[in-house]
């Protein structure tokens, strides 16, 4: 009997080795209970005793579901999967800018000078009209504004589609590039319910804040999209997070917040900046007391529309008897 099957019996597969790909077990071997295994989450566990046998097995299936078999063949592929964030959707192919071979090891000068003409050809090929040229240039400044602001996937996906969008209705003709790109970000931060500071994104982008709030209403108008206003509560956690407060203000914060609404305080006034005062008044209640001046500049909201907020929100809350 090998090793790894002395360790399989007691219950300790090796490292980097599951249970199902070295033998897979019928019967639990602490309490000879049947051997469930649980895709959603990778793992391998006895039914009885829940002992986890194997918590690191591979999904070797699509990552993609299908519900019927005309969904299955449309859907199947091999490679990648496409992204909206690609011109081509991700379905061409990439010639490494390393000339090297699958070894690691250096290729020849001739081999180099024909790789760099595939370069150049591949490349030729991949935008072959303005159209494609577009969206690789602004599909390329919204993957670079993304990453600069840890923006999550989804909000990218969605913002390469909204971008599409506008180019087959030929929105773009007398609008830049740029400011189309981070307009479609910022939309779709906004529809995903993490909406983030206009001046955040006017930080990253190469256009002024006033052309990227003109292209949003722009876009937002002719792609007729449905974003509510955004939540005060919405912008607490990116808020608290930058200025590290403690989870008793945060709490603190959204007491504040929901109390406002609950009496109608918030309406017509900046979410970003009630959310800001909010924090800055929560930290007072709780001792941390931070300044303004930080706050404001974690936030990207003044002072004085701070301090104004602030003194609301602690009039709002004393009068539900709060305080």
């Amino acid at each position: 009997m090998t090793n790894t099957q002395l360790n399989i019996e007691d219950g300790r597969p090796d490292e980097g080795q599951s249970v199902t790909e070295s033998q897979p077990l019928s019967s639990c071997p602490e309490c000879d209970g049947q051997v469930v295994r649980d895709d959603e989450h990778g793992e391998t566990t006895c039914k009885e005793c829940g002992l986890v046998l194997d918590e690191a097995s591979i999904d070797r299936g699509p990552e993609w579901r299908a519900f019927h078999s005309d969904e299955k063949d449309e859907k199947s592929r091999v490679g990648a999967p496409t992204t909206q964030l690609m011109h081509d959707k991700g379905l061409s192919t990439t010639i490494s800018w390393q000339d090297k071979d699958a070894y690691g090891q250096s290729v020849s000068g001739r081999k180099r000078a024909r790789l760099q003409r595939l370069r150049t050809w591949d490349e030729r090929f991949r935008t072959k009209d303005a159209h494609e040229r577009n969206l690789k240039q602004a599909l390329g400044e919204i993957s670079r504004m993304a990453s600069a602001l840890d923006v999550a996937d989804p909000v990218r996906e969605t913002a390469g589609v909204l971008y599409r969008r506008a180019v087959d209705e030929n929105l773009l003709p007398g609008r830049s590039i740029e400011g189309m790109a981070t307009a479609a970000l910022y939309a779709a931060a906004r529809q995903h319910g993490t909406p983030r500071q206009l001046a955040e994104f006017a930080e990253v982008s190469r256009v002024a804040e006033i052309r990227i709030q003109r292209a949003y209403r722009y876009v937002s108008r002719e792609l007729g999209l449905e974003i509510k206003p955004a939540d005060p509560l919405d912008y607490v956690p990116q808020f608290a997070s930058t200025l590290d407060v403690s989870d008793e203000a945060t709490r603190q914060a959204r007491d504040l917040l929901s109390t406002a609404k609950a009496q109608g305080a918030h309406s017509g006034k900046n979410p970003a900046g009630l959310a800001a005062a909010a924090l800055y008044a929560a930290t007072h209640l709780t001792n941390e007391q931070l300044t303004q001046k930080t706050v404001s500049n974690a936030a990207h909201i003044s002072t004085v529309t701070i301090r104004n907020r602030y003194q609301e929100l602690l009039d709002v809350y004393a009068e539900e008897g709060y305080a």
